[in-house]
């Protein structure tokens, strides 16, 4: 009887750790007050998972950790599992030179893919967003499958002069660096609405 009741104390214990999000992560919801796509639903849902996380939506956020930021030459990367298509084309994916990102100027730049098979890059500045690339289809870009998921492994890389999209291995956009600003925090964005487990965020360094 007493180990019986030993075993449920530790199970109550380990619950409520399986529940948090991982430590440092910080996370930015949105408040979009657009009458065509509101967030109005309810709070986002953010926990660890293996050495990742998972967010399920819930208005749109931007997730990082203080840490994690990059200058120079780099490589940020991450692997991102669609668990289920939202009833709308929304996007998921990295964010680079990232600053100010608790406070009203805000400032990174991003790239993101949808359900839909496309990918976006696009810089924030305060209130300010700006298309670097709009919305484009690429073959590489994998949508769900009859399990509804689908798996974008993404890279951002940054060399020199240059920055270079990569989806699943495959580059789908290069462009010139000027006027982009690259050095910073890294971290993910991820639209509402969503259920993507995030794995694999790292920074390599060149």
């Amino acid at each position: 009887m007493n180990r019986l009741l030993l075993a449920a104390l530790v199970m109550l214990c380990m619950t409520p750790l399986a529940a948090q999000a991982p430590d440092g992560l910080r996370v930015r919801v949105d408040r979009s007050t657009s009458a065509s796509d509101p967030d109005d639903t309810a709070q986002l849902k953010t926990v660890a998972v293996g050495k990742g996380f998972r967010v399920t939506g819930g208005p749109a956020g931007t997730f990082w950790n203080p840490a994690q930021t990059a200058m120079g030459n780099f490589t940020a990367r991450a692997t991102f599992t669609l668990q289920k298509p939202s009833g709308h084309n929304n996007f998921y994916g990295l964010i680079v030179g990232g600053s100010n990102l608790e406070g009203p100027q805000q400032a990174y730049l991003y790239f993101v893919v949808s359900q839909e098979g496309t990918f976006l890059v696009r810089r924030r500045d305060g209130e300010n967003v700006t298309d670097v690339k709009t919305y484009t289809p690429h073959a590489a870009v994998a949508k769900p499958g009859a399990n509804g998921q689908a798996v974008n492994a993404l890279e951002l890389r940054v060399a020199g002069d240059t920055i270079t999209c990569v989806v699943n291995g495959t580059v789908v956009y290069s462009a010139p660096k000027a006027g982009l600003k690259t050095d910073g925090i890294v971290g993910v964005r991820i639209n509402h609405l969503l259920d993507v487990q995030v794995d694999g965020l790292n920074i390599q360094r060149r």
